[in-house]
């Protein structure tokens, strides 16, 4: 199976006649990590259903794992993983008991059930935890029961719907660990929407952005940053009455750009590697600096360029910033 997901021309109409999803294209190669984000109400949602079969398509077609979407509906089922950001998990079982139970109504056999929840709790570090009740457990435990949850008949795809959000930052760098691992080790397909562009360019190995129902950019993060221009190049006099004098310096290295106040700026083709000849001609003009800062392009401004709109609850949820909040789902 070269694609694990393939959608092709994906229509879903509600009452009214609006397109949440308006033909949309999309090939998800197999054993890779694929990042889906958009605006709150650009459609990613109501896709997410569409691909786990609690939507029917209103047009266009889709096939998981190889099957399709609204004709072969339980063999997809049969074939994929989904932990949902708002999964209703009972809190009076244990971990374990929720695992066990897991198992049967996947019908797999009792013992080949048991050791697949032993293994399970292992591999997201739950089994000191095994026997609590679920009611007992943090944020973080949670999400990383709910992912075991979802690997339980081993799915060749696994779709994971916001995995991070809410949680701490140390708690986020784990579950991040654990999905590599798991896409590592097992060569599973996952199917990643996030409200954090950091949790997307830190694991995914392409990402697809929609907006109004329809994919406006699709390709590697580097891809995508690199489409949408050349790092730009800040520099802070010392003396703040020799900006016009900086800036005048900058243009032989390239375009002006927009800057922060005191700063002349200009988009520097080379990067990094550019700085040492802008620096020698700055000395070279007397001119001393205060400050030089490189920005290279982030999946922020690629969203900011594609879309219009900075994604909410996005801090860029770096490990530490502890920030981020949840916006309402389409």
């Amino acid at each position: 199976m070269t694609d694990a997901i393939v959608v092709e021309g994906l229509v879903r109409e509600f009452k009214g006649g609006i397109r949440a999803v308006d033909g949309i294209d999309l090939h998800v190669r197999a054993g890779e990590v694929y990042g889906f984000l958009g605006p709150n109400g650009a459609g990613k949602s109501t896709t997410v259903r569409m691909l786990t079969t609690l939507l029917r398509p209103t047009a266009g077609k889709a096939s998981v794992a190889g099957f399709d979407v609204a004709t072969e509906a339980g063999s997809v089922r049969r074939s994929i993983g989904v932990a949902l950001q708002d999964a209703a998990i009972d809190p009076f079982m244990t971990g374990r008991e929720l695992l066990r139970l897991q198992a049967t109504l996947h019908a797999i056999p009792r013992a080949d059930g048991h050791a697949r929840a032993e293994v399970l709790l292992d591999r997201v570090g739950l089994t000191d935890a095994a026997d609590r009740r679920v009611g007992t457990y943090s944020g973080g435990m949670r999400r990383r029961l709910d992912l075991a949850l979802a690997l339980v008949h081993e799915p060749v795809v696994l779709f994971l719907d916001e995995p991070t959000t809410g949680l701490d930052p140390t708690s986020r760098v784990a579950l991040w660990e654990e999905v590599r691992r798991l896409n590592r080790e097992s060569g599973t397909t996952v199917f990643l929407t996030t409200q954090y562009l950091e949790e997307a360019d830190q694991l995914a190995g392409r990402i697809g952005i929609i907006d109004g129902g329809k994919i406006v950019a699709e390709g590697t993060p580097a891809e995508l940053k690199n489409n949408i221009g050349d790092a730009t190049l800040m520099i802070t006099p010392t003396d703040p009455s020799r900006i016009a004098d900086a800036a005048a310096v900058l243009q032989q290295f390239g375009p002006a750009a927009d800057g922060k106040p005191g700063a002349a700026a200009i988009r520097l083709s080379e990067g990094a590697e550019g700085i040492a000849a802008v620096v020698r001609a700055l000395d070279h003009a007397a001119i001393s600096t205060a400050a030089i800062d490189l920005h290279q392009p982030t999946l922020d401004d690629v969203f900011v360029v594609t879309t219009g709109h900075r994604l909410e609850g996005d801090a860029s949820a770096a490990p530490g910033s502890g920030r981020g909040r949840k916006g309402r789902r389409e």
